[in-house]
């Protein structure tokens, strides 16, 4: 069974917190809590505020997907600005910024990007969904 999440959001930093506030809500509707809704809401800010932040079309608007099939969980946040793909570089102890593709690659099991005819989507999969909805399911009812 699959189920999908999907929204836009205007390219404006003001909204980057709707769209986390979306991501847990869709995350806790579907049971995912704890440290794995924390990292995946996290990703999603990192994920939404570089199409934000680097997305050079005016006026744009970012779409981001969740999708849950099965045991895997996949967040993806896409923006037309599909030549300008992201790159994971280190950063130096001094510079304010660039630590959130670093961030995705140490918590997603996978991550990376594909451009579409007018789009580029940023991905990050996560595995480990199965063990909540597990210990869901293995939890004895109360007497």
């Amino acid at each position: 069974m699959s189920s999908t999440e999907t929204f836009r959001i205007p390219k404006h930093r003001r909204h980057v917190p709707d769209a986390r506030q979306r991501v847990r809500k869709a995350l806790a509707d579907w049971g995912v809590t704890d440290q794995l809704a924390d990292s995946i809401t996290l990703l999603a800010n990192e994920l939404v505020t570089n199409a934000v932040a680097h997305c050079r079309v005016s006026d744009a608007r970012v779409e981001v997907t969740l999708t849950l099939h099965g045991t895997e969980l996949v967040l993806e946040v896409a923006d037309p600005d599909r030549d300008r793909l992201p790159r994971l570089h280190h950063s130096g102890p001094d510079e304010e910024g660039g630590r959130g593709l670093a961030l995705v690659a140490a918590l997603a099991d996978a991550w990376g990007c594909r451009q579409e005819p007018y789009t580029k989507h940023v991905w990050a999969r996560f595995s480990p969904v199965e063990a909540q909805h597990q210990e869901r399911e293995h939890v004895p009812a109360a007497l």
